[in-house]
């Protein structure tokens, strides 16, 4: 029974999709049907998840053709897990993103071509998380990259087109990495099978593996946006609509990076890497958060504390261990709600306050309490402060570098992982200045210290340096306000129920630890 519902996950929003495509004009009607179907796929997500942390993993077989011939959709912790958080924060953006929409009209986000897209893009996310083949994982990849690059350029003005046109060739930059890659595998060992190719890579000389295993990392590491191959990041997200930036900062980047612990568990098991990831893992970190020092603008500071984060999650897949992978979901699961609320409270900000420019807003505590804490809960989580979810997962990373800098435990050097810890304690501390800075800025300081800003919009008044007010004609609409509390109280849950959530990642990443046990789910009689 749990089987049949694994390629409902990807059916329904493809499905969805085209529903919502013959509706046309319909805005509500379509409204109803997206909000329907990712509502639906939240639940089936769940329903896995409970399945497979209990009788096991899921594995389905597309037109009853055994693996290897056939496609093969494989649910296990890790999968389960982030179809759950995915299904959740793409269905809380769509809420948020109606609210938006019947507020300005559908200006910035069209519900003839918006509502389609966004299902197709959450249908290729989906689908990646659950692909059992490396080409059906590249299906997936470029099932985001259409939906993408159509979700950037909404609204068709020069600068979404041009930061559009730097996101699509650097992603088909990547996707040609990726299908080379999975030609010369293909070529190498005569399979695209995850689970098949974890026993026959291991069989090729160790200089053919590693030119497979950079191949596969390049084209993960720029959907991943790691250094030095993040350079594109800034300048692609800021520029769209807020509901299209908050999914891509907190879900599309997450898709590389569970694609690299695929890679790492799973395929080249035996061929060490670890070192590398290290490394990039602390200068990822480092090179992206001393580029959000220098931004005034909140879209493009967050933009670069994205960068900076993915460095953690690829640190912990670097030290290869069990509490490294478990520190390394439960992060990756902390991060893509914390990006995501911050994002969506940034849309607010904007609404709110008529600008994303620390230069040009001021007051914003006294106009609204309760945006100042829709924006303090989160920046405080991102920056890692006690008793939050990002302070429990730095902690588990850097417990995790501890132990693998213990004799005989990491193949990499002691030294280089006290270095990158002291490099992830020192980016935690810049990320909480770079946040309350903007924070004080905009909230703290009063408008009467503004200056060289001719006009500011706080709330409902535009004032001018004459005094003289304009009634605005933007408001925040309630429901954007809701969708936004509800994934902050998301983000706070993940305080709260840390425990359990430890525990199920750390099943998670035991199940990850051995290849064999991948194996087993896929081919029960064993393979070749």
């Amino acid at each position: 029974m749990t089987a049949t519902l694994v390629p409902l996950v990807v059916l329904l929003p493809m499905l969805g999709a085209a529903v919502t495509l013959m509706l046309g004009r319909r805005r509500r009607a379509q409204m109803a049907v997206g909000v329907a179907v990712l509502a639906a796929v939240t639940v089936i997500a769940a329903v896995l998840l409970v399945a497979v942390d209990t009788t096991g993993p899921a594995v389905v077989y597309i037109g009853a053709w055994d693996a290897p011939w056939g496609i093969t959709l494989v649910v296990d912790r890790l999968s389960a897990i982030m179809l759950v958080i995915s299904a959740i924060m793409l269905l809380v953006v769509l809420v948020y993103s109606v609210g938006q929409g019947i507020a300005d009209q559908h200006r910035e986000t069209p519900v003839s071509i918006f509502h389609p897209t966004y299902l197709i893009l959450a249908a290729g996310v989906f689908n990646a998380f659950i692909a059992g083949d490396l080409f059906n994982l590249y299906v997936g990849f470029e099932i985001l990259l259409a939906a993408s690059y159509v979700l950037l350029t909404l609204g068709g003005t020069g600068e979404r087109i041009r930061s559009g046109v730097t996101y699509i060739i650097t992603s088909l930059v990547s996707s040609l990495f990726f299908l080379s890659a999975i030609a010369l595998i293909y070529g190498a060992t005569g399979t695209a099978n995850i689970a098949q190719l974890s026993v026959r890579i291991a069989e090729l000389p160790q200089d053919v593996q590693l030119i497979l295993h950079l191949l596969l990392l390049v084209a993960f590491g720029i959907k991943a946006a790691v250094f030095p191959l993040s350079f594109w990041l800034p300048d692609s997200y800021p520029t769209a609509p807020a509901p299209v930036t908050a999914v891509f900062a907190g879900l599309l980047t997450k898709v590389g990076v569970y694609a690299i612990i695929r890679t790492e568990t799973v395929l080249f098991t035996e061929n060490d890497l670890s070192t590398l990831l290290i490394v990039i893992g602390g200068l990822t970190m480092l090179i992206g958060i001393l580029g959000a020092l220098t931004q005034a603008d909140i879209k493009r500071l967050l933009s670069f504390t994205l960068v900076s984060h993915i460095g953690y999650m690829i640190f912990g897949i670097g030290l290869s261990s069990v509490l490294g992978l478990t520190a390394t979901i439960y992060y990756v699961v902390h991060h893509i709600t914390v990006q995501t609320a911050l994002f969506l409270t940034t849309g607010l900000i904007e609404r709110f306050g008529g600008a994303t420019s620390i230069n040009r807003l001021a007051g914003l505590l006294k106009a609204s309490p309760l945006l100042a804490i829709l924006f303090f809960i989160p920046a405080l989580n991102l920056g890692g402060i006690p008793p939050f979810s990002g302070f429990l997962g730095k902690v588990g990373l850097f417990v995790a570098g501890a132990q693998g800098a213990a004799p005989d435990a990491s193949t990499a050097p002691d030294w280089l992982i006290w270095v990158v810890i002291a490099a992830g304690a020192a980016t935690s501390l810049i990320t909480l200045y770079a946040l309350t800075r903007f924070w004080n800025m905009a909230f703290w300081r009063r408008r009467d210290e503004l200056e060289g800003y001719e006009s500011v919009l706080l709330g409902s008044v535009l004032e001018a340096p004459e005094g003289a007010t304009v009634t605005a004609t933007r408001t925040t609409p309630v429901l954007m306000v809701v969708a936004t509390a509800a994934l902050v109280a998301v983000t706070v849950c993940l305080t709260v129920f840390a425990g359990p959530l430890f525990e199920f990642a750390g099943r998670a990443a035991e199940g990850l630890s051995d290849p064999s046990v991948y194996v087993s789910i896929v081919f029960p009689g064993g393979t070749r």
